[in-house]
């Protein structure tokens, strides 16, 4: 149930190799960048958070997620990004593809 949110195939040879390593832990319903910024920040942020949970999988780290995104989705924050629906498409960063 908690783990890295699974985003589209299509993005897969945008990843770098460090982002790549999200796919190291199942994707989950909600992980730590939904739960703590959900669509407002920037793939970057979004990467780092799901790469922090990798790093750090625990059982109370998923008992926090789960509280966050509760409170996160009451309080309706972090729906989308600027300018967006939801948020932008991810195209890649600057640096080596995988």
């Amino acid at each position: 149930m908690i783990g890295p949110r699974p985003l589209l195939v299509k993005y897969l040879d945008r990843y770098t190799p460090e982002q790549h390593r999200r796919h190291e832990v199942r994707p989950g319903l909600t992980g730590l960048a939904m739960s703590r910024v959900r669509n407002s920040a920037g793939w970057d942020k979004k990467f780092e958070l799901d790469l922090e949970y990798v790093d750090n999988v625990s059982f109370l780290l998923d008992l926090k997620i789960l509280f966050w995104t509760i409170a996160i989705v009451v309080k309706r924050e972090g729906i989308n990004e600027d300018g967006c629906a939801t948020n932008s498409e991810f195209m890649g960063t600057k640096k080596d593809k995988v």
